[in-house]
């Protein structure tokens, strides 16, 4: 679904969720015959369904937003130059995405590696783009703490976004 230049995704927990609920509702319509919880019931559903979609909404514009912020900061670094020290930096990295996690419930992680070394990259929401295994992508981002307050420093990605292959981009050059 999109919402001007905004595209929103439905977590698949949350379909799980809304069916779950439906058959429950319906079930229990079909023994009984009340109508008095369709009342309340319905309604619920419904939100179930709003409530998520509008949080994807606004996080997926407010990421929006903050993209041309962090690229006019970023500084471009190699990944074996992150540390403890780099806690706050606005960043730019390349690399290839070698391994992604959690993007069914919309907060992907995407473990990213140059020659130096690599780095989990932690997005609150999804990319605008569907970034997979293998791909080389840029990165702009803040230097964060794993959790909190302690633990490895990681990437809160704000922009992640395909580069082409360099075979495509070898054959592009214009000579």
């Amino acid at each position: 679904m999109k919402i001007g230049n905004v595209r929103l995704r439905i977590p698949i927990t949350v379909i799980v969720v809304i069916v779950f609920f439906t058959i429950l509702l319906s079930v229990y319509y079909l023994l009984t015959g009340d109508r008095s919880l369709l009342i309340i019931g319905v309604p619920t559903i419904i939100l179930l369904l709003v409530f998520p979609l509008a949080l994807n909404y606004m996080s997926q514009r407010e990421y929006r937003d903050l993209a041309p912020v962090y690229e006019a900061k970023a500084k471009t670094v190699r990944i074996k130059s992150i540390n403890q020290n780099s806690i706050g930096s606005i960043i730019r990295i390349e690399g290839v995405v070698e391994r992604t996690y959690f993007q069914f419930i919309n907060r992907p992680q995407f473990l990213v590696a140059d020659r130096s070394g690599e780095i989990s990259v932690k997005m609150f929401t999804n990319p605008s783009e569907d970034i997979k295994k293998g791909d080389i992508v840029e990165v702009y981002g803040m230097v964060i703490h794993r959790y909190m307050m302690t633990g490895d420093a990681v990437v809160n990605g704000v922009v992640i976004r395909k580069l082409a292959k360099p075979s495509q981009q070898a054959g592009n050059k214009v000579e």
